[in-house]
């Protein structure tokens, strides 16, 4: 009887161990994001060893089947985490369409072999003192840039200047609310950033000075050319899923989205209008004590993938050859269908207030609506208001 109390005991001591050592490394893969793989991998491997423990201590008969499992698990486990870190390798080389990783200061203004386009001639406008705090969308930086070029004092403005600031679209609505930014280059607002205004008890007046295509793309060897409405939409609702039922491969379609309250989320959930939008996509990761599961929301360059932005961003500032744009019932987004409507989710872009007492900002917006402004609109890529 001795015999057996001390070997429950000298198991129950060694288990306790084994359990807890499991338990922490699983605490610490949690919090480094290993919750998809490595996780159930530190559980299974937690309850082999306790059942090697076992057998080590009542059945040691079956020592020698215990030890050659274990080393065929082992082995198991080493091939199996050689092949999952080879297909995240490959899933990292895969290339993103990104706002943020996308460098804004080749379109600082008056800097050398800067990117932002120069008016060619002296501006009917001139400021040299209360200058508008401007802020926008990071697509729209390049054209806000060569406002400032073309009117602002001439010195260095950096990308977090609180005159000039390169921020994104959720960002440059809230300083807009916030009074920290007297103008924002933007789309239009959603549903939330409305909401807060009224909240705020804040009335913005947009004011539009271009027009802008919203552009779906695949990757470049995608046989997929157009999609109509009616196919996008199923898509982004759930009910199509397969590129098979659209005229190409039999490959499930991954739908990403762009972050909420983004100018391109916006833009597609006015496309949707009342047809509900499913959960895209995700990597999961895990942020901090709580295990918060952040949602990633940047356009993984898949062959069986399908993203959105604005036609200026995907083409003009990031030139990634291995996405293509999309024809949307038959017509291919450009300059032209965007200027004669023809393309189908052509819109405008605006400038927006909320009530500044700057006295310049009125001045501003209509030298941006005059000959000259819209010339620097068309310059930058995008098109102009028409009649200007």
């Amino acid at each position: 009887m001795g015999e057996w109390i001390g070997k429950i005991l000298g198991y129950l001591a060694a288990a306790f161990c084994i359990a807890f050592i499991g338990f922490a490394i699983l605490i610490i893969t949690l919090l480094n994001g290993g919750q998809i793989f490595y996780a159930p991998l530190v559980i299974v491997v937690t309850v082999v060893c306790l059942i090697y423990m076992f057998m080590l201590f009542f059945v040691p008969t079956k020592l020698r089947i215990a030890n050659r499992s274990l080393v065929g698990l082992l082995v198991v486990c080493a091939l199996t985490v050689t092949g999952y870190e080879i297909n995240q390798a490959y899933h990292n080389s895969i290339p993103t369409v990104s706002e943020q990783d996308f460098d804004l200061r080749a379109y600082q203004p008056y800097q050398d072999n800067t990117k932002a386009q120069s008016l060619g001639q002296p501006a009917t406008l001139k400021l040299d003192s209360n200058l508008p705090r401007l802020d926008g969308a990071t697509a729209l930086y390049p054209l806000y840039s060569a406002f400032v070029q073309a009117v602002y004092p001439k010195k260095e403005y950096d990308l977090h200047d609180h005159q000039v600031r390169a921020s994104t679209t959720p960002e440059a609505y809230e300083y807009l609310l916030d009074g920290t930014a007297d103008m924002i280059f933007v789309a239009g607002p959603s549903t939330q950033q409305l909401a807060v205004a009224k909240e705020k008890g804040v009335e913005m007046k947009l004011t539009p000075i271009g027009r802008e295509a919203f552009v779906f793309f695949v990757h470049a060897d995608n046989p997929v050319k157009g999609l109509t409405t009616e196919q996008i939409q199923g898509i982004y609702s759930g009910a199509i899923t397969n590129w098979q039922e659209v005229g190409g491969k039999n490959e499930p379609i991954r739908a990403f989205q762009r972050p909420e309250n983004s100018g391109s989320q916006t833009a597609l959930e006015k496309f949707m209008g009342n047809i509900p939008i499913m959960e895209p996509p995700n990597e999961n990761r895990v942020s901090g004590m709580g295990g918060i599961i952040e949602k990633t929301s940047d356009y993984k360059n898949y062959p069986n993938a399908i993203g959105y932005l604005f036609r200026f961003f995907a083409t003009e500032m990031v030139q990634n050859g291995n996405i293509r744009l999309l024809e949307v019932n038959g017509v291919l987004p450009s300059k032209a269908t965007i200027a004669d409507q023809s393309y189908p989710l052509s819109s405008e872009f605006y400038v927006i207030t909320a009530g500044s007492q700057n006295p310049n900002v009125p001045k501003l917006i209509d030298w941006i609506l005059s000959e000259q402004g819209q010339a620097l609109v068309e310059k930058t890529g995008y098109t102009p208001l028409t009649g200007y």
